[in-house]
């Protein structure tokens, strides 16, 4: 059950990452970057690029069972 759990998180630590890296108009991601810029301003796509990093790590953790 945990791998399940830590791969969805895996795959939402990538959408985030790859999105920032090609600063893409997907719908759903600009609705995240509307709401990001608000604080971050023009560091949005930085910002969502370490968060993905973060998300990323946290879903390894949990996919190991260490979480």
């Amino acid at each position: 059950m945990y791998l399940l759990w830590g791969s969805i998180v895996i795959a939402i630590g990538l959408f985030f990452f790859i999105c920032a890296s090609m600063r893409s108009e997907f719908f759903i991601y600009q609705i995240f970057v509307d709401r990001a810029r608000i604080k971050w301003k023009d560091k949005v796509y930085l910002f969502h690029k370490i968060m993905g990093i973060i998300i990323i790590n946290l879903g390894l953790l949990i996919a190991m069972n260490f979480f």
